[in-house]
């Protein structure tokens, strides 16, 4: 299939960010696909896109780079302020002419999604891709150094530096809703969790501890072999992920 035209987007958020992205049509009418990159991500990696060239098999693809990050303004919070982004962009779906909106995310995206279909709500299906359960994790040592990037004022400017990523300064005030808690507010939006069973940053648990928190309509795809977020979702799983999206809005 050749890849299809990508058209660049600017997005401000209700809260008066900027955030640069991009559009990728489709032919498949009118789904609309939005794409939340994980931490230290961007819709311009290359795993972005080659993920956005799968999914646009089934939608038009919204993909951007979260506050923070890349070409984006302001700073990131790691999961907060980040559902206004996600709003930003199912928005600009809408108004681009795409009458159903599946968002997808993965890893902090997935958490965002998950909050953003909870709190706000008015899309049409969610996809949490290798997406924590709870807060302030460290059980892994993936986790442990993703802590010490957000927390320690050498870890923010490493991140600034190497990751092209800016991290918000202090804890937040007061503490977001935890996604696993945002999930049973989500139907009767269809649902679907997928994580891998080999997964360095989240163990399963958040993955049933998500899908536990859920009512229905909802699914877990629990995937053997299958590692963290974008970088190990291979072309066979998000064909599954659109198909099922497809299988959903249609």
């Amino acid at each position: 299939m050749p890849l299809a035209k990508n058209f660049p987007v600017m997005l401000r958020t209700s809260d008066g960010v900027r955030l640069e992205g991009v559009h990728t049509p489709s032919a498949a009418g009118e789904v609309g696909i939005v794409l939340a990159h994980g931490f230290t991500g961007s819709w311009r990696c290359a795993d972005t896109r080659r993920i956005t060239h799968v999914l646009s098999q089934f939608g038009g693809v919204v993909s951007f780079d979260f506050r923070g990050h890349g070409h984006s303004g302001g700073e990131t919070t790691v999961g907060d302020l980040e559902i206004h982004d996600v709003e930003a962009a199912v928005r600009h779906a809408r108004v681009i002419g795409y009458r159903k909106i599946a968002v997808v995310g993965f890893s902090m995206g997935a958490a965002v999604a998950v909050r953003h279909a909870g709190l706000h709500g008015g899309i049409d299906a969610v996809v949490a891709v290798s997406g924590p359960a709870r807060w302030y994790y460290r059980g892994t040592k993936p986790m442990r150094q993703v802590h010490w990037a957000i927390e320690k004022p050498i870890g923010r400017i490493a991140a600034r530096v190497v990751k092209r990523t800016r991290i918000a300064r202090g804890r937040w005030d007061p503490v977001p809703m935890p996604p696993h808690e945002a999930a049973a507010l989500i139907s009767p939006t269809p649902l679907l969790i997928v994580h891998g069973d080999a997964d360095t940053f989240f163990p399963l648990e958040h993955a049933r501890q998500l899908y536990d928190g859920a009512r229905e309509p909802k699914e877990l795809w629990i995937e053997p072999g299958y590692g963290h977020a974008e970088s190990a979702a291979r072309p066979d799983l998000v064909l599954r992920i659109g198909k099922w999206i497809d299988s959903n809005l249609s």
